[in-house]
């Protein structure tokens, strides 16, 4: 088992790859926010669902899910449909536009880590994308835990693999 001090400097290391992840951010499309980043991501994975299963997925309010989806809605990313089997709910699909939009996120986030690594041999890379992958799995699924954070806060930062 690791020492006290090598956890405490892992912590310190995530926050710098949370770091990583903001400036990556920066280099979304200037109508594109993080959040509609990573909402429109979870469409692409998950096909057309309810808000509230999207909102479920972004461990965020429904009120704060509402306001990224319309403004997606509004700039063409996203279709919201009528719920055949319960009219009161939307269901949610993204589009060609929000398609082609997560293919410009994805080549931009490719090409600056092509540029910020590329002093970086292959295998550093390779055993960084393993290890990152086996911390994920040593978490699980996050969403099927309780959260100590506030569920009113904005959606989650846009990854590097959206």
């Amino acid at each position: 088992m690791a020492a006290q001090e090598q956890y405490e400097e892992l912590a310190r290391q995530l926050s710098v790859v949370a770091a990583v992840r903001r400036d990556l951010g920066r280099l979304l499309p200037h109508d594109c926010s993080p959040a509609s980043a990573v909402l429109l991501a979870q469409l692409q994975q998950y096909g057309e669902i309810r808000m509230s299963k999207l909102a479920e997925l972004l461990a965020v309010d429904m009120s704060v899910t509402s306001r990224h989806v319309a403004y997606a809605a509004e700039r063409g990313w996203l279709d919201r449909q009528a719920d055949p089997a319960d009219k009161r709910s939307r269901l949610l699909r993204i589009t060609p536009a929000g398609e082609a939009l997560l293919r410009e996120v994805s080549a931009r986030y490719t090409q600056a880590l092509a540029t910020f690594l590329k002093d970086w041999p292959d295998d550093d890379i390779g055993r960084l994308i393993d290890l990152l992958a086996r911390l994920r799995e040593s978490f699980g699924d996050c969403r099927a835990r309780p959260s100590h954070q506030t569920h009113h806060e904005e959606a989650p930062q846009a990854s590097a693999a959206v």
